[in-house]
C-alpha cells in the first residue's frame, strides 16, 4: 500500500510518502492562502493526482492533556474535505511533538536554520507517517 503523511498548518503542509507503506520521505511543502482549507485542498488535490495513494494520514495535533482544541478542530475538518472530494481513506495519527522531532532531525543533520525551515513541514509530516507505519507494525 502507498501512503501520503501530512501535517497541516494556517499556511502551509507538509507532505511524506511511503510508497512500499514501510518507509516514509519526505516529500514537497504545499503554501497556501492562510486559512484558506479550500485553496489548501485544491492544491492538494493536484499532488494526490502526482502521487495517487491507497491511505492519506494527516497528523492531528491534540493537546498534551489529549484534548482536541481548534487547531485540531481545523484538520478534522480538512479531513472530511478531502475524504468528500477524493473519496479515500484518510486517518489521522498523534502528531504531538512532531515538529520538534522534525527540527532535531533537521540539526542534527547540520541543516543551516534557514533549510530547516524550509524543510520543517515537509519532515514533520514524515516523522508523523513513519509513527504512523511503526504503529500499524510496519516496521523493519
Amino acid at each position: 500500500m502507498r501512503y501520503l503523511g501530512l501535517d497541516l498548518g494556517e499556511k502551509t503542509i507538509g507532505v511524506a510518502l511511503s510508497e512500499s507503506g514501510i518507509i516514509a520521505s519526505n516529500l514537497l511543502t504545499i503554501r497556501y492562502k492562510t486559512n484558506d482549507l479550500s485553496d489548501a485542498l485544491n492544491q492538494f488535490c493536484e499532488v494526490y493526482r502526482k502521487y495517487p495513494v491507497d491511505v492519506v494520514v494527516i497528523g492531528l495535533p491534540k493537546h498534551m492533556n489529549n484534548d482536541i482544541g481548534l487547531k485540531a478542530q481545523y484538520v478534522l475538518k480538512f479531513k472530511e474535505m478531502l475524504e468528500h472530494e477524493l473519496n479515500i481513506k484518510v486517518e489521522t495519527f498523534d502528531e504531538r511533538m512532531s515538529t520538534q522531532s522534525a527540527l532535531k532531525i533537521l540539526s542534527d543533520n547540520r541543516k543551516k536554520y534557514d533549510k530547516q525551515r524550509a524543510l520543517k513541514d515537509e519532515v514533520a509530516a514524515q516523522v508523523i507517517l513513519q509513527n504512523y507505519l511503526n504503529a500499524k507494525g510496519k516496521t523493519l
